[in-house]
């Protein structure tokens, strides 16, 4: 490389970086656009829309249509946030809660008020038109002509002429249809039936196709379509058209979607609310990400000296990019999605480690500079490329899969490993090469790595085997002792059994962090549970969240708003609500996980060409996932909606470390001597990538720690277990991995 395109590289990167670090500060324009205030939060951390929908009806509604609306209503809101969240609240009463907004009224609109969707027949059996155009007039007394029905609702329902309802409609979706004579575009609305729906679907539309009739879809008091049905539609599936644009079609689709609900709402009062994390999360969050990236740069430079500076220039360049990309693909940024660029952060670290270890391990046998770097990036490209895509799989099969706090962790996971595979690839390659160029050749200037002698590991693996099990047996024992006792597993937070809101209207306002240092510890000790706090915009009111209170228990916190802050106690409501994580969410959440493992699984298997070594990883995953539920049920720490992502970064995380050390006992067979045992293998690999290891894990355990020693109570929840987890990974890798893999493979040839 001439010095003249050395500088060219060294300047372009110098730019990016400063030209995406500004706007990531200031954005693109006066008010700030795309930068990084602009990212979309999500409601842990920037609060949004609270919408209270209620259950039309004298009649208290069953738990099973209950259950079944907010299930719903769950698919249906996750169109506007993927971390919108909804829930039970008291009897009769559903709760939606929508990140990143703040116009309610928007929303209200948007959503649309959930009533019954009914497919009627345009006559009953005896002919009778069940509806008709029928003149309409408005307020400023102009006449319009419009559908209407000429009969009730139950009268259609007691002699057959509803054919079908919302709760037979299993999707609804907008769409564009090539007209075959005319060869232009059209809009319409395409449908498809629930098993039950495709035979009511089927006879109505004989019914209308052998009559020449239409077939009404009424909704909430009036006609939204009356199609005319132009053939028999046996297969589920049918087609609304022509619609006279798309947003005619996608409002009609939303309409259907959302009248598929069981239950007639009506909306009861929406509100704006604030974070339950509050700002400080957010500061203090940001604070230690610059600081834990400091320390993290620092480790860099001493430990790999130029190799290190230029690692740290490419993930600078890395982190604005990610903070820029956040807000170029509308990324909702919660908690859980911290969490997936942590981990993303410590892999763009981890390729750079598993990079620099090889060009020293050739210095170390003499090579120059620049044919040690090019071996070095050679050697280590399997690894890389295999550890990255299997977590990159992962996220794939979590992001389709998973419910919204799964996709959230699963986007930026991916965002973040692609984008930490070209800064570690590309970028660092070539600021490295443009060092050569300029001429900084000398060795001094790389470190040259030292021959090890190799540790025998495999030797002390009925120690390392027996410690693990002896955890995960203490972990089993635990929660099967609190689970008789208390009747809980592990410390389960509202998030996952429910729990009591009580409302607050106080006499003035209190910021967030007033509310945390003066009520909460009060909260706290008289009803001994954790506080979730929502503030609503404009107004004194202040929702707390509890674990379950019993009557005594809500008259006791009652008397502390009334004793210490002059609440008017006929200004403080309690409401039960149920969980946010829902059956259906925690089912969806371990079908994602079990086919995520079973992808990785096969893509080890095809590119190790040996079952036992995608075994042999899966084990040590479901290792470090035991041993971190362990720590849960030990110290009790709350399982909230972090438990999955912490869970979820411990899985992408262990799968990297494992297969580091399977790609160097992979490369260590091909290149074994006659003299070398399948017991030197693996206890040379090991110890060759000891360092990796251990650097790697240190570098990520870093931007945890400071984390968790900075940040905010919820904040220390999540980052505690994960800093478990992470060492437990690191272990496990050094430790289990090989052993295992190697008992595998001795015990198997033996049967053959």
């Amino acid at each position: 490389m001439k010095k003249s395109k050395a500088i060219i590289i060294l300047l372009c990167a110098l730019l990016v970086l400063l030209g995406v670090g500004y706007v990531d500060l200031y954005g693109v324009d006066a008010e700030g656009t795309a930068s990084a205030s602009d990212i979309s939060l999500g409601l842990d951390l920037a609060g949004g829309v609270s919408i209270t929908y209620q259950v039309v009806g004298d009649e208290e509604p069953d738990a099973t249509d209950m259950a079944d609306t907010i299930a719903k209503l769950q698919k249906r809101v996750e169109n506007y946030s993927k971390e919108a969240i909804v829930y039970q609240e008291g009897t009769d009463r559903i709760n939606i809660e929508i990140p990143g907004v703040t116009d309610a009224n928007k929303i209200l609109e948007e959503l649309g008020r959930p009533g019954s969707l009914y497919f009627i027949a345009e006559t009953d059996k005896d002919g009778n038109a069940n509806y008709s155009m029928q003149a309409v007039t408005d307020a400023q007394g102009n006449v319009s002509y419009a559908y209407a029905l000429n009969k009730t609702i139950d009268e259609l329902k007691a002699d057959g002429s509803i054919m079908l309802e919302g709760t037979d409609v299993k999707t609804a979706t907008a769409g564009s249809i090539k007209d075959q004579t005319m060869g232009n575009s059209t809009y319409a609305v395409d449908l498809v039936m629930t098993e039950e729906g495709t035979k009511k679907f089927e006879e109505a539309t004989r019914n209308a196709y052998e009559k020449g009739e239409t077939l009404g879809i009424y909704y909430d008091g009036s006609f939204v379509s009356v199609p005319s049905v132009k053939g028999v539609f046996s297969d589920g599936n049918a087609q609304i058209s022509p619609m006279n644009s798309y947003e005619e079609a996608e409002s009609l689709a939303s309409t259907i979607r959302i009248g598929g609900l069981k239950l007639e709402l009506e909306e009861l009062h929406s509100k704006v609310v604030g974070a339950q994390l509050g700002v400080e999360a957010i500061s203090t969050s940001l604070k230690a990400a610059v600081i834990g990236f400091i320390v993290v740069a620092v480790f860099m430079i001493a430990v790999y000296f130029l190799p290190g500076f230029a690692s740290v220039i490419a993930l600078g360049i890395y982190v604005a990019l990610v903070v820029l990309l956040l807000n170029g693909f509308d990324i909702t940024l919660t908690l859980s999605g911290i969490a997936g660029i942590i981990l993303s952060i410590g892999m763009a670290v981890d390729a750079n480690v598993i990079v620099f270890a090889r060009i020293r391990e050739e210095l170390a046998t003499g090579k120059t500079v620049k044919s040690a770097m090019q071996i070095g990036y050679d050697k280590a490209l399997s690894a890389i490329i295999d550890g990255n895509v299997t977590t990159l799989i992962a996220a794939a099969v979590l992001w389709l899969l998973g419910p919204g706090t799964v996709k959230g962790f699963a986007q930026t996971l991916a965002l973040g490993i692609v984008l930490s595979m070209f800064t570690a690839l590309v970028v660092t390659k070539y600021i490295m090469k443009a060092f050569y160029a300029l001429g900084l050749k000398d060795t001094k200037w790389y470190g040259i790595g030292k021959e090890h002698k190799p540790i025998n590991f495999l030797g002390k693996k009925g120690i390392f085997f027996g410690l693990s099990l002896a955890v995960i047996l203490v972990g089993f024992i635990t929660m099967g002792v609190y689970k008789v006792n208390s009747g809980d597993a592990l410390n389960y937070s509202l998030e996952f059994k429910g729990g009591t809101a009580t409302t607050v209207t106080f006499n003035e306002s209190y910021t967030l962090d007033e509310i945390n240092s003066q009520m909460v510890p009060l909260i706290e000790s008289t009803t001994g549970s954790a506080v979730q706090i929502q503030t609503v915009q404009g107004s004194n009111e202040v929702i707390f969240k509890t674990n379950s209170l019993d009557v005594d228990q809500r008259q006791a916190l009652n008397q502390v708003f009334v004793d210490n802050f002059g609440v008017d106690e006929s200004l403080i409501t309690s409401e039960t609500i149920s969980s946010t994580i829902s059956n259906e969410m925690k089912s969806d959440t371990i079908l994602a996980v079990a086919v995520a493992i079973i992808c990785m699984l096969i893509y080890i298997r095809f590119r190790f060409s040996d079952i036992r070594f995608g075994v042999s990883s899966i084990a040590c995953l479901l290792h470090d996932v035991l041993v971190v539920i362990t720590f849960y049920a030990l110290a009790r720490v709350s399982v909230s909606n972090t438990f999955i992502a912490c869970l979820l970064t411990i899985v992408g995380y262990s799968i990297n470390a494992t297969i580091v050390i399977f790609d160097r006992i992979r490369e260590n067979l091909a290149e074994m001597k006659r003299k070398d045992t399948l017991e030197d293998v693996v206890n040379n690999s090991i110890t060759q990538t000891l360092t990796r290891s251990i650097f790697t894990s240190l570098t990520t355990f870093i931007m945890v720690a400071v984390l968790y020693v900075m940040g905010v109570a919820s904040v220390k929840e999540f980052a505690l277990p994960l800093m478990v987890g992470i060492a437990c990974g690191a272990y496990s890798s050094v430790c289990i991995t090989g052993p295992l893999w190697y008992v595998m493979k001795t015990k198997l040839v033996k049967k053959q």
